[in-house]
């Protein structure tokens, strides 16, 4: 009978920490994080008790009846969790913990023969997915590659395996994995999308960053990274836009993690692995890979196709529990819809004004109706775009639920928003749509107002507290190859600000191959010495506006300002367009003229660069 209480008491832990798992697994991953952390922890101790338990008892659990895979399962939801914490805390050690367990199910075929068990099966899958991701966002590019090849033959080969069973879901999984790993292929000389102190801390600028000290200074605390459009590359929830975003938003770890020692080759090329039978998995490996010296990662909530009342919620608790002195970044990657606007001028001009007509006679005086058709047709008669300017966060045929306008953001402005909008439609927050809900009378006002005052931006200037940081992508984007397909390789505007020599290389038809190592490296170095004297401008500025001031300390926000800087010179001389403002980012409030793309400043440094990867014929200088 004693002989039963050790398979017995293994049941009862592993049935107990489902049960927490089961809690949790569905919970978001963002919203009110002392709550979720709470209930995390008891499934943390739930699992690594079961987890200690099956190291010391393994022995007489395999005579019991154990499979390797039921191990190999448990280490599983260990990386699973550990994933999922890091995706609500961003903090770097639970990604790695998370990669620890995953690579050790790797190294250890827990689930080989599998080809019996269906469900078992199904478990291999989801792991192989998961460990993808995981790996993806760590950068290592060899072991992606790896899980890629051995994931697409495990499905191949559960088709054959599994006739009577639909793998059509795994086999769109494989193919938007292909798919992303294609279109992001970084060259191995590429510097890291994360912040490197080694590359983005510029020692000639360092001793003026660190004397700069604005009237307020903001912490950068978190983010909201959101992403929409169709067919885009993407991986699970996972968009190429928001990954570059979420890279460029992190430090890169400088432990030892890269070079971690690897398993001994037989002469076959098969694995050794010392610990297969003990079941040993270093849980406190990632401390010791950990930099104690990097500050903490701004936390980020990653929502993909949100309806509109989810991505306000989730605005909203940020917002809400946003420490004091503190900034928010939302970042926007979606198309944009006008559906108005494809009408016919004079139809949408000629029934808006005779509609508004018969409301406004019904409400308000004859000088508020004489208001609105000066104010809100514009001068080419089209009222369309004035209600419909909005983002699509969600398929068109979702209808409104997925209709982000400006003026949705309005309420948050009560705390610090640094807003990057991503769109071909984004000069929507350039027009006044802030109160077209908040009944007739309040709109003839505000629009008369807003003219008269010559305030036409939806947040420069209606904020209701704090005033606004704003990044507005191009309505175009420029290509020497007219051909390219954003929707294969991104935003290009998101590229300029997670890697901007790899964007300036697409604007102008360069690949990796096109460049060599020496070429490479002195080319980031041109930006690098640009980046570094900019820095020194915008410190020693007397007429930088507060907005930028107040995040300036901050190294995340410091070098997108720079690199947007970098974007709008880049593509304000790129000749090769027509000239025109769609083909410009803007920010609001606006940087001094110093860093407008034909002053002095900027300029050179691009001429630079050009001449030096041969493309000067691509630029006006």
């Amino acid at each position: 009978m004693a002989d039963d209480v050790t398979p017995k008491t293994f049941r009862a832990l592993v049935e107990s920490a489902e049960k927490k798992y089961a809690r949790v697994r569905d919970l978001p991953a963002y919203g009110r994080w002392g709550t979720s952390n709470h209930y995390f922890h008891k499934v943390f101790k739930a699992y690594m008790r079961l987890w200690k338990y099956q190291q010391e008892n393994r022995v007489r659990l395999l005579e019991c009846g154990l499979q390797r895979w039921e191990i190999g399962e448990i280490a599983s939801r260990i990386g699973q969790l550990y994933f999922s914490q890091y995706m609500r805390t961003s903090e770097a050690r639970f990604l790695l913990e998370s990669c620890i367990f995953y690579e050790a199910i790797l190294n250890r075929k827990y689930f080989e023969g599998s080809g019996k068990d269906r469900m078992v099966r199904f478990k291999e899958l989801r792991f192989y997915a998961r460990f993808l991701m995981v790996s993806l966002i760590l950068n290592r590019t060899e072991m992606v590659n790896l899980l890629v090849e051995q994931f697409k033959a495990l499905v191949d080969d559960s088709k054959a395996a599994f006739p009577g069973t639909n793998f059509k879901e795994w086999r769109l999984v494989v193919q938007e994995i292909v798919r992303f790993t294609r279109v992001h292929s970084p060259s191995p000389d590429a510097r890291p999308l994360r912040y490197c102190a080694l590359f983005d801390s510029h020692p000639s600028s360092r001793p003026y960053v660190a004397r700069f000290h604005a009237k307020k200074v903001l912490k950068f605390r978190d983010a909201l990274l959101t992403s929409y459009h169709k067919n885009e590359a993407k991986y699970a929830e996972l968009t190429l836009d928001t990954y570059r975003m979420l890279q460029c938003l992190e430090w890169e770890p400088s432990g030892s993690f890269y070079q971690r020692s690897p398993v001994e080759p037989r002469a076959n090329g098969a694995v050794i692995d010392q610990s297969i039978t003990s079941g040993l998995i270093d849980i406190n490996l990632a401390a010791e890979m950990m930099d104690p010296a990097l500050p903490p990662n701004p936390k980020k909530a990653v929502l993909y196709r949100p309806n509109v009342p989810l991505f306000i919620s989730v605005v909203a608790t940020m917002c809400e529990e946003l420490p004091p002195e503190s900034v928010v970044l939302i970042y926007i990657s979606a198309s944009g819809n006008t559906i108005q606007s494809t009408t016919s001028h004079t139809e949408s001009s000629s029934s808006s004004r005779k509609s508004l007509k018969n409301n406004v006679l019904s409400r308000t005086s004859f000088e508020q109706k004489s208001a609105l058709h000066e104010n809100y047709t514009n001068t080419n008669g089209d009222t369309g775009q004035y209600f419909e300017n909005c983002l699509c966060l969600g398929p068109s045929r979702s209808g409104g639920s997925n209709n982000l306008y400006p003026g949705d953001l309005i309420p948050f402005t009560r705390r610090p928003l640094f807003l990057i909008i991503d769109s071909d439609n984004s000069d929507a927050f350039k027009a006044d749509d802030t109160r077209k809900n908040f009944g007739l009378s309040q709109l003839l006002m505000d629009i008369n107002l807003a003219y008269c005052s010559n305030q036409n931006t939806v947040l420069h200037g209606a904020e209701r507290g704090e005033k606004s940081a704003l990044f507005l992508s191009p309505l175009r984007p420029s290509f020497k190859n007219p051909g390219t397909d954003v929707t294969q390789t991104g935003s290009q505007f998101t590229l300029f600000l997670a890697a901007p020599l790899q964007a300036f290389c697409q604007l102008v038809g360069l690949v990796s191959s096109d460049k060599d190592l020496d070429c490479s490296d002195e080319a980031d170095g041109i930006i690098s010495t640009a980046f570094a004297e900019w820095e020194v401008i915008l410190c020693t500025s007397t007429n930088l506006d507060l907005v930028w001031a107040q995040v300036l300390s901050d190294p995340f926000l410091r070098r997108l300002i720079l690199r947007f800087i970098f974007c709008r010179a880049v593509l304000g001389l790129f000749c090769l367009h027509e000239r025109g403002d769609e083909y410009l980012p803007v920010c609001l409030p606006k940087l001094p003229d110093t860093f407008s793309p034909d002053s002095e400043t900027v300029q050179p440094s691009i001429r630079r660069l050009a001449r030096l990867l041969k493309v000067g014929d691509c630029f006006r200088f």
